[in-house]
């Protein structure tokens, strides 16, 4: 998949994600945002699966535990929900597991609970684009 591809989706999933934001606010819990960017993606025609599990393969052995991806919108990038007061650095790194997981190349967290939302975006890469 060329980088142009990325970057244009991830540009469509930002600005919904913005327009999501601005209707809001911060301040609320982060299912209500994961259900209204959902409904954003489908008003702009972006497929996405939310909560989908990722299985725990230890030792090459799949373990009864997963994980659970927040947003994976048109099966290329993985988006990670927050509404906190800070991003910490161990949520940026619970979104590079994902990728490396699901063998995703594009992550992005979001922290809802920021006054502009380009404070709140953090971009992953897995590898390169």
């Amino acid at each position: 998949m060329p980088e142009q591809e990325y970057n244009t989706l991830s540009g469509k999933i930002i600005n919904a994600a913005i327009d999501v934001h601005k209707e809001l606010g911060p301040g609320l819990l982060e299912s209500v945002y994961e259900y209204c960017l959902v409904e954003e993606f489908k008003r702009r025609n972006l497929k996405c699966e939310t909560q989908v599990r990722l299985p725990i393969i230890y030792k090459g052995e799949k373990l009864e535990k997963e994980f659970i991806i927040d947003i994976l919108v048109e099966s290329m990038i993985i988006i990670e929900l927050k509404s906190v007061e800070i991003l910490l650095p161990v949520h940026e790194v619970q979104l590079v597991t994902y990728l490396k997981l699901a063998n995703k190349k594009l992550g992005l967290l979001i922290n809802f609970n920021v006054p502009v939302l380009h404070e709140g975006i953090r971009r992953r890469i897995n590898g390169t684009l």
